[in-house]
């Protein structure tokens, strides 16, 4: 087995989620439950397929970002993964509706952090076995760093 990290290239401005699902109707789902979420939600959404006619099957509202999701897809290369790039909205505001689509297997990581994607190689195939994301801690939160995590989750409206 050989392990590959794959860097994922966040479009400007842009929020990822990377998981896991099962079927060819996984593309028409993400889609209809992005799209319902916010009328403000940009979106591009990739899926491939693992078997059959192994595409990558795409959908969105937003060109680059469906491109965008196509080539990390095609990156990842690994078969059953998905890829969905956010703008105007958070993966917070969409993780529910995802998590409720039947042939979703698993959420891997949603972040706007630098991302690389490890993937396991094998004679079989390809598969994730995670994520890198982001770089480690520095210390640990003082009281006036609380203040201000409270404070900035008021200010963006999830906290009272």
């Amino acid at each position: 087995m050989e392990l590959e990290a794959v860097p994922i290239d966040i479009p400007t401005d842009a929020n990822v989620i990377v998981g896991q699902a099962h079927f060819i109707k996984t593309i028409v789902d993400l889609h209809e439950r992005l799209a319902g979420s916010s009328p403000s939600l940009r979106f591009g959404a990739a899926f491939s397929e693992a078997s059959g006619p192994r595409l990558v099957r795409r959908s969105g509202n937003d060109d680059e970002l469906v491109d965008a999701a196509v080539a990390a897809v095609l990156a990842i290369a690994s078969g059953h993964c998905f890829v969905v790039f956010l703008r105007d909205g958070y993966p917070v505001n969409v993780m529910n509706d995802v998590r409720t689509i039947p042939e979703v297997c698993r959420i891997i990581c949603a972040t706007a952090n630098p991302l690389e994607v490890l993937v396991a190689v094998t004679d079989a195939g390809r598969g994730i076995v995670g994520v890198v994301d982001g770089e480690p801690p520095l210390g640990v939160e003082t009281d006036d760093d609380v203040s201000a995590r409270l404070e900035l989750l008021r200010t963006i409206g999830y906290r009272v």
